[in-house]
């Protein structure tokens, strides 16, 4: 099935998108989900994010840790950036170890900005980001995010916007430590790579629109470039950049020639 698009506004996001997105309406649109029209949700989620400005300093729980608080599950994530602008950075892991006490003063007075390590990124740069991972998103950067479907964020610092923050709850699942090297890559789109494999999903880059990975659940296809289509029981489902899939693994699936494809399915 195609999946239905919906669009969140942000005060971090873009009024102007890039194509082949338009504005629906919002004043600043910071994401574009993607969500089965009708059923139940997917075990993942898929966004694309815009950014104007800085997403707050944010952290995520693990699966024990969200159920310790009565919340449905955890959440690791993925970035793929798709595109950035000269002096675009993100925000991953902090510049030494710093401990729960630590990191709440820093959250309270506002010095954990300068102790985020900002890494300056480019197109194709390919970030893990385990629960856990004190993290935010720069400006003026386009990606794509693959996560566990569990809508669960506690912000540490939002730079003075008038939000709420997290910390009785954000500062004990933290773990404030540098960000480790074997978990960012460094992406050339034309090439089959595997990205992720577990403990929580599994993602590929590729042309090979019929890829088997896996898993649990339907497989999900992102088309970067090019388009796939599938066939249904009703009848062909065609997906092209800036839209999403969900398809029964051994479905016959055809890409465009050239097609570059972000698969996914759940561990």
């Amino acid at each position: 099935m195609k999946l239905a698009t919906r669009q969140i506004a942000k005060p971090w996001g873009r009024a102007d998108l890039p194509a082949p997105f338009v504005n629906r309406g919002a004043d600043k649109v910071g994401e574009i989900w993607f969500e089965p029209p009708s059923g139940p949700a997917l075990a993942l989620m898929v966004k694309y994010l815009f950014t104007s400005a800085k997403l707050s300093i944010q952290v995520h729980p693990n699966e024990t840790q969200a159920r310790s608080l009565g919340l449905p599950g955890g959440k690791e994530e993925c970035w793929l950036v798709i595109d950035a602008e000269p002096d675009a950075v993100l925000g991953i892991g902090t510049v030494r170890e710093l401990s729960h006490e630590e990191l709440r003063a820093a959250a309270t007075d506002g010095s954990i900005e300068g102790l985020v390590d900002w890494k300056p990124v480019q197109r194709g740069d390919f970030f893990y980001i385990p629960a856990g991972t004190v993290h935010a998103i720069g400006a003026g950067i386009s990606l794509i995010e693959i996560q566990q479907n569990a809508d669960v964020t506690f912000r540490l610092f939002d730079y003075g916007r008038p939000r709420e923050l997290h910390l009785d709850d954000g500062i004990p699942v933290a773990r404030a430590v540098p960000y480790s090297s074997a978990l960012h890559q460094r992406v050339d789109f034309g090439e089959d790579r595997i990205l992720v494999d577990g403990p929580w999903f599994r993602l590929a880059l590729t042309g090979d629109a019929g890829m088997q990975l896996a898993g649990t659940g339907p497989l999900t296809i992102i088309p970067i470039e090019g388009d796939v289509s599938v066939e249904t029981a009703d009848g062909l489902v065609t997906a092209a950049a800036g839209e999403c899939l969900a398809i029964d693994p051994g479905a016959h699936v055809e890409a465009s020639s050239g097609a570059r494809l972000l698969i996914a399915r759940a561990s």
